[in-house]
Protein backbone atom coordinates (compact mmCIF):
# COMPACT_ATOMS: atom_id res chain seq x y z
CA UNK A 1 0.00 0.00 0.00
CA UNK A 2 1.23 3.67 -0.95
CA UNK A 3 1.33 6.37 1.05
CA UNK A 4 -1.67 7.88 -0.46
CA UNK A 5 -3.60 4.91 -0.90
CA UNK A 6 -2.77 5.22 3.24
CA UNK A 7 -4.31 8.67 3.41
CA UNK A 8 -6.82 7.46 1.25
CA UNK A 9 -7.98 4.76 3.20
CA UNK A 10 -7.66 6.55 6.66
CA UNK A 11 -8.50 10.29 6.31
CA UNK A 12 -12.30 9.06 5.70
CA UNK A 13 -12.01 6.96 8.54
CA UNK A 14 -11.53 9.60 11.13
CA UNK A 15 -13.38 12.12 9.46
CA UNK A 16 -16.39 9.91 9.85
CA UNK A 17 -15.64 8.94 13.46
CA UNK A 18 -15.41 12.53 14.25
CA UNK A 19 -18.73 12.99 13.16
CA UNK A 20 -20.24 9.42 14.90
CA UNK A 21 -18.61 11.13 18.10
CA UNK A 22 -20.42 14.42 17.91
CA UNK A 23 -23.70 12.65 16.58
CA UNK A 24 -23.73 10.90 20.07
CA UNK A 25 -23.33 13.79 22.13
CA UNK A 26 -26.18 15.25 20.35
CA UNK A 27 -28.19 12.34 20.97
CA UNK A 28 -27.55 12.31 24.45
CA UNK A 29 -28.29 15.90 25.05
CA UNK A 30 -31.26 16.89 27.09
CA UNK A 31 -32.68 19.82 26.02
CA UNK A 32 -34.99 20.93 29.22
CA UNK A 33 -31.71 20.44 31.63
CA UNK A 34 -30.21 23.04 28.73
CA UNK A 35 -33.25 25.58 28.98
CA UNK A 36 -33.68 25.01 32.73
CA UNK A 37 -29.47 26.17 33.66
CA UNK A 38 -30.09 29.23 30.78
CA UNK A 39 -33.24 30.68 32.72
CA UNK A 40 -31.34 30.41 35.93
CA UNK A 41 -28.05 32.02 33.88
CA UNK A 42 -26.19 29.45 34.51
CA UNK A 43 -24.30 29.71 31.57
CA UNK A 44 -21.22 27.16 33.03
CA UNK A 45 -24.20 24.61 33.87
CA UNK A 46 -25.57 24.93 30.81
CA UNK A 47 -21.92 24.09 29.62
CA UNK A 48 -22.15 21.15 31.68
CA UNK A 49 -25.13 19.55 30.80
CA UNK A 50 -23.77 19.04 26.75
CA UNK A 51 -21.49 16.66 28.26
CA UNK A 52 -18.39 17.40 26.09
CA UNK A 53 -16.10 14.92 27.71
CA UNK A 54 -13.10 13.62 26.32
CA UNK A 55 -14.84 9.72 26.83
CA UNK A 56 -16.95 10.34 24.40
CA UNK A 57 -14.14 10.68 21.49
CA UNK A 58 -13.64 6.47 21.77
CA UNK A 59 -14.32 6.29 18.28
CA UNK A 60 -11.85 8.82 17.38
CA UNK A 61 -9.10 7.94 18.93
CA UNK A 62 -9.45 4.11 17.92
CA UNK A 63 -9.41 5.38 14.26
CA UNK A 64 -6.14 7.09 15.26
CA UNK A 65 -4.82 4.36 16.02
CA UNK A 66 -5.57 2.14 13.54
CA UNK A 67 -3.85 4.42 11.32
CA UNK A 68 -1.21 5.02 13.17
CA UNK A 69 -0.15 1.17 13.52
CA UNK A 70 -1.10 0.71 9.34
CA UNK A 71 1.73 3.32 8.89
CA UNK A 72 4.45 1.63 10.84
CA UNK A 73 3.67 -1.44 9.16
CA UNK A 74 3.30 -0.08 5.27
CA UNK A 75 6.76 1.81 6.07
CA UNK A 76 8.93 -1.46 7.19
CA UNK A 77 7.25 -3.35 4.19
CA UNK A 78 8.26 -0.56 1.85
CA UNK A 79 12.20 -1.02 3.02
CA UNK A 80 13.80 -2.61 0.53
CA UNK A 81 15.70 -6.18 1.16
CA UNK A 82 18.75 -6.22 2.70
CA UNK A 83 20.76 -8.89 2.59
CA UNK A 84 23.67 -9.81 5.50
CA UNK A 85 27.27 -11.50 4.68
CA UNK A 86 26.26 -15.03 4.90
CA UNK A 87 23.29 -14.73 2.72
CA UNK A 88 20.38 -14.31 4.87
CA UNK A 89 17.57 -11.52 4.33
CA UNK A 90 17.59 -8.77 7.35
CA UNK A 91 13.59 -8.57 8.15
CA UNK A 92 12.39 -5.22 8.79
CA UNK A 93 9.28 -5.05 11.72
CA UNK A 94 7.10 -2.76 13.46
CA UNK A 95 6.82 -3.42 16.57
CA UNK A 96 3.17 -2.18 17.77
CA UNK A 97 3.96 -2.57 21.44
CA UNK A 98 7.59 -0.64 20.62
CA UNK A 99 7.27 1.95 24.01
CA UNK A 100 8.15 5.20 22.23
CA UNK A 101 5.93 4.20 19.77
CA UNK A 102 3.01 3.74 22.82
CA UNK A 103 3.92 6.82 23.96
CA UNK A 104 3.95 8.85 20.41
CA UNK A 105 0.50 7.57 19.88
CA UNK A 106 -0.88 8.10 23.74
CA UNK A 107 0.24 11.98 23.10
CA UNK A 108 -1.37 12.70 19.92
CA UNK A 109 -4.53 11.08 20.92
CA UNK A 110 -4.73 12.97 24.35
CA UNK A 111 -3.40 16.15 22.65
CA UNK A 112 -6.37 15.91 20.44
CA UNK A 113 -9.09 15.16 22.60
CA UNK A 114 -8.20 17.69 24.79
CA UNK A 115 -7.84 20.78 22.36
CA UNK A 116 -11.39 19.52 21.12
CA UNK A 117 -13.18 19.24 24.23
CA UNK A 118 -11.63 22.44 25.81
CA UNK A 119 -12.17 24.43 22.90
CA UNK A 120 -15.99 23.28 22.44
CA UNK A 121 -16.64 24.52 25.53
CA UNK A 122 -15.46 27.91 24.88
CA UNK A 123 -17.67 27.46 21.84
CA UNK A 124 -20.69 26.76 23.48
CA UNK A 125 -20.33 29.44 26.25
CA UNK A 126 -19.57 32.44 23.56
CA UNK A 127 -22.49 30.82 21.56
CA UNK A 128 -24.92 30.68 25.04
CA UNK A 129 -23.70 34.18 25.85
CA UNK A 130 -24.45 35.71 22.09
CA UNK A 131 -27.89 33.97 21.78
CA UNK A 132 -28.61 35.70 25.51
CA UNK A 133 -27.20 38.88 25.09
CA UNK A 134 -29.85 39.69 21.75
CA UNK A 135 -32.60 39.12 24.18
CA UNK A 136 -33.39 35.62 22.67
CA UNK A 137 -35.73 33.27 24.94
CA UNK A 138 -33.46 30.82 26.81
CA UNK A 139 -35.38 27.50 24.55
CA UNK A 140 -34.76 29.44 21.60
CA UNK A 141 -31.09 29.88 22.42
CA UNK A 142 -30.65 26.46 23.38
CA UNK A 143 -32.23 25.10 20.35
CA UNK A 144 -29.83 27.35 17.75
CA UNK A 145 -27.00 26.23 19.75
CA UNK A 146 -27.94 22.16 20.00
CA UNK A 147 -29.92 21.86 16.50
CA UNK A 148 -33.32 21.07 16.11
CA UNK A 149 -34.35 17.24 16.06
CA UNK A 150 -35.35 16.40 12.35
CA UNK A 151 -38.51 14.62 11.66
CA UNK A 152 -37.11 12.99 8.78
CA UNK A 153 -34.28 11.24 10.43
CA UNK A 154 -34.92 11.57 14.05
CA UNK A 155 -31.54 13.36 14.71
CA UNK A 156 -30.47 16.82 15.62
CA UNK A 157 -29.38 18.92 12.56
CA UNK A 158 -27.85 22.06 12.30
CA UNK A 159 -26.39 23.81 15.70
CA UNK A 160 -22.80 24.62 16.61
CA UNK A 161 -21.80 21.03 18.75
CA UNK A 162 -18.51 20.50 17.16
CA UNK A 163 -17.62 23.45 15.93
CA UNK A 164 -14.82 25.76 16.88
CA UNK A 165 -15.13 28.92 19.07
CA UNK A 166 -14.05 30.74 15.86
CA UNK A 167 -16.42 29.29 13.87
CA UNK A 168 -19.11 29.87 16.15
CA UNK A 169 -18.07 33.58 16.44
CA UNK A 170 -18.56 33.64 12.53
CA UNK A 171 -21.59 31.86 12.28
CA UNK A 172 -22.94 34.30 15.37
CA UNK A 173 -21.70 37.37 13.51
CA UNK A 174 -23.49 36.23 10.35
CA UNK A 175 -26.57 35.57 11.64
CA UNK A 176 -26.66 38.54 13.59
CA UNK A 177 -25.81 40.26 9.81
CA UNK A 178 -28.62 38.51 8.76
CA UNK A 179 -30.98 39.21 10.92
CA UNK A 180 -30.57 43.02 11.62
CA UNK A 181 -30.16 43.51 7.40
CA UNK A 182 -26.40 44.58 7.97
CA UNK A 183 -25.33 44.96 4.57
CA UNK A 184 -21.55 44.94 5.15
CA UNK A 185 -22.03 41.99 7.25
CA UNK A 186 -24.44 40.51 4.12
CA UNK A 187 -21.90 40.98 1.62
CA UNK A 188 -19.36 39.11 3.94
CA UNK A 189 -21.52 36.10 4.14
CA UNK A 190 -22.01 36.03 0.44
CA UNK A 191 -17.86 35.37 0.70
CA UNK A 192 -18.31 32.51 3.09
CA UNK A 193 -17.16 29.19 1.17
CA UNK A 194 -19.18 27.06 3.37
CA UNK A 195 -22.64 28.82 2.83
CA UNK A 196 -25.18 27.36 0.83
CA UNK A 197 -25.63 28.95 -2.03
CA UNK A 198 -29.34 28.55 -3.22
CA UNK A 199 -29.88 31.73 -0.79
CA UNK A 200 -27.84 33.56 -2.44
CA UNK A 201 -30.73 35.11 -4.26
CA UNK A 202 -32.77 36.00 -1.16
CA UNK A 203 -29.21 37.53 0.38
CA UNK A 204 -28.48 39.90 -2.54
CA UNK A 205 -32.25 40.95 -2.45
CA UNK A 206 -31.93 42.19 1.42
CA UNK A 207 -28.33 43.56 0.26
CA UNK A 208 -30.34 45.63 -2.63
CA UNK A 209 -33.26 46.52 -0.31
CA UNK A 210 -31.56 46.98 2.44
CA UNK A 211 -34.00 44.93 4.84
CA UNK A 212 -32.99 41.94 6.76
CA UNK A 213 -33.81 38.18 5.97
CA UNK A 214 -36.52 37.28 7.23
CA UNK A 215 -35.86 35.03 10.62
CA UNK A 216 -37.39 31.53 9.30
CA UNK A 217 -35.39 31.89 6.72
CA UNK A 218 -32.04 32.95 8.32
CA UNK A 219 -32.88 29.82 10.52
CA UNK A 220 -32.31 27.84 7.33
CA UNK A 221 -29.10 29.46 6.61
CA UNK A 222 -27.13 28.98 9.52
CA UNK A 223 -28.69 25.63 9.90
CA UNK A 224 -26.47 24.54 6.44
CA UNK A 225 -23.85 26.75 7.18
CA UNK A 226 -22.93 25.20 10.61
CA UNK A 227 -23.59 21.84 8.96
CA UNK A 228 -20.97 22.40 6.39
CA UNK A 229 -18.73 23.89 8.94
CA UNK A 230 -18.99 20.79 11.29
CA UNK A 231 -17.97 18.50 7.77
CA UNK A 232 -15.13 20.77 7.05
CA UNK A 233 -13.91 20.57 11.06
CA UNK A 234 -14.20 17.10 10.48
CA UNK A 235 -12.10 17.24 7.46
CA UNK A 236 -9.76 19.12 9.15
CA UNK A 237 -8.95 17.09 11.86
CA UNK A 238 -8.84 14.40 10.00
CA UNK A 239 -6.15 15.29 7.43
CA UNK A 240 -3.41 17.13 10.44
CA UNK A 241 -4.16 14.01 12.66
CA UNK A 242 -4.11 11.51 9.89
CA UNK A 243 -0.65 12.83 8.83
CA UNK A 244 0.92 13.79 12.20
CA UNK A 245 -0.03 10.13 13.10
CA UNK A 246 1.40 8.52 9.55
CA UNK A 247 4.77 11.22 9.19
CA UNK A 248 5.49 10.07 13.11
CA UNK A 249 5.14 6.39 13.03
CA UNK A 250 7.30 6.34 10.28
CA UNK A 251 10.12 7.76 11.76
CA UNK A 252 9.45 5.91 14.63
CA UNK A 253 9.22 2.70 13.08
CA UNK A 254 13.29 3.21 10.97
CA UNK A 255 14.51 3.98 14.50
CA UNK A 256 12.60 0.75 15.68
CA UNK A 257 15.33 -0.48 13.10
CA UNK A 258 18.03 1.58 14.33
CA UNK A 259 17.07 0.20 18.10
CA UNK A 260 17.60 -3.46 16.64
CA UNK A 261 21.77 -2.69 15.07
CA UNK A 262 19.66 -3.18 11.81
CA UNK A 263 20.90 -0.02 10.10
CA UNK A 264 22.25 3.21 11.62
CA UNK A 265 21.24 7.09 11.96
CA UNK A 266 24.21 7.21 10.05
CA UNK A 267 22.85 5.67 7.22
CA UNK A 268 19.88 7.53 6.82
CA UNK A 269 18.98 10.92 4.90
CA UNK A 270 15.63 12.10 4.71
CA UNK A 271 14.16 14.89 1.74
CA UNK A 272 11.55 17.28 2.20
CA UNK A 273 8.94 16.75 -0.23
CA UNK A 274 6.40 19.17 -1.77
CA UNK A 275 3.12 18.41 -2.16
CA UNK A 276 2.03 20.84 -5.08
CA UNK A 277 -0.84 22.01 -3.51
CA UNK A 278 -3.36 24.17 -4.85
CA UNK A 279 -2.57 26.97 -1.70
CA UNK A 280 1.17 26.32 -1.11
CA UNK A 281 3.60 27.65 1.77
CA UNK A 282 6.17 29.53 0.00
CA UNK A 283 8.71 28.20 3.49
CA UNK A 284 7.80 24.83 2.20
CA UNK A 285 8.37 25.36 -1.66
CA UNK A 286 11.68 26.43 -0.30
CA UNK A 287 12.53 23.55 2.14
CA UNK A 288 12.13 21.43 -0.93
CA UNK A 289 14.14 22.82 -3.42
CA UNK A 290 16.38 23.17 -0.41
CA UNK A 291 16.37 19.63 0.81
CA UNK A 292 14.56 17.43 -2.05
CA UNK A 293 18.18 16.30 -3.51
CA UNK A 294 20.69 16.55 -0.61
CA UNK A 295 18.56 16.17 2.40
CA UNK A 296 19.42 16.11 5.85
CA UNK A 297 20.94 13.28 8.75
CA UNK A 298 17.94 11.21 10.49
CA UNK A 299 18.28 13.33 13.85
CA UNK A 300 18.87 16.82 12.52
CA UNK A 301 15.59 18.94 11.62
CA UNK A 302 14.67 20.63 8.67
CA UNK A 303 14.73 24.31 8.77
CA UNK A 304 12.35 26.57 7.54
CA UNK A 305 12.88 30.20 6.53
CA UNK A 306 11.46 31.15 9.65
CA UNK A 307 13.49 29.57 11.66
CA UNK A 308 10.92 26.70 12.32
CA UNK A 309 12.38 23.23 13.10
CA UNK A 310 10.63 20.14 11.65
CA UNK A 311 11.68 16.87 12.11
CA UNK A 312 9.17 15.79 9.33
CA UNK A 313 5.95 17.34 7.77
CA UNK A 314 3.06 17.80 10.68
CA UNK A 315 5.37 17.64 13.13
CA UNK A 316 3.87 17.91 16.53
CA UNK A 317 5.71 20.41 17.87
CA UNK A 318 5.95 22.45 15.03
CA UNK A 319 3.29 25.63 15.35
CA UNK A 320 -0.10 25.72 13.49
CA UNK A 321 0.98 27.98 10.64
CA UNK A 322 3.56 24.87 9.20
CA UNK A 323 0.83 21.77 9.75
CA UNK A 324 -2.79 22.98 9.45
CA UNK A 325 -3.87 22.19 5.79
CA UNK A 326 0.15 21.15 4.80
CA UNK A 327 0.38 18.25 2.22
CA UNK A 328 4.21 18.16 1.78
CA UNK A 329 5.41 14.68 2.16
CA UNK A 330 8.96 13.24 3.23
CA UNK A 331 11.07 10.70 1.84
CA UNK A 332 13.85 8.41 3.47
CA UNK A 333 16.80 7.38 1.75
CA UNK A 334 18.73 4.62 3.73
CA UNK A 335 22.65 4.19 2.65
CA UNK A 336 22.44 0.14 1.89
CA UNK A 337 25.99 -0.20 0.91
CA UNK A 338 27.32 0.84 3.60
CA UNK A 339 24.99 -1.19 6.28
CA UNK A 340 25.89 -4.03 4.09
CA UNK A 341 29.58 -3.46 4.65
CA UNK A 342 29.18 -2.35 8.30
CA UNK A 343 27.72 -6.10 8.90
CA UNK A 344 30.20 -7.39 6.56
CA UNK A 345 33.20 -6.22 8.91
CA UNK A 346 31.38 -6.77 12.39
CA UNK A 347 31.02 -10.26 11.14
CA UNK A 348 34.47 -10.40 10.20
CA UNK A 349 36.20 -9.05 13.04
Amino acid sequence: MTFDELLERYEPRLAAAFRECIEAIKSGIVLKTVVERLERGDIYGAVQAIQFEPEAFAALELALQEAFNAGGVNMVESLPKLIAPDGTRVLFQFGVRNLEAEALLRSQSSELVTRITEDQREALRIAFESGLSRGQNPTATALEVVGRISRVTGRREGGLIGLTSRQVEFISRARESLLAGDVEGMRRYLDLKTRDQRYDRTVAKAIREGKPVPADMVAKMIGRLSDRNLLLRGQTIALEETRTALFSVRDNAIRQQIQAGKITAQEVTKHWLHSGSEHPRLQHIEMAARYKAEGVPLDQPFIAADGTALMHPHDPKAPARHKIGCRCRMSYEIDYVAAGLRRYRARAA
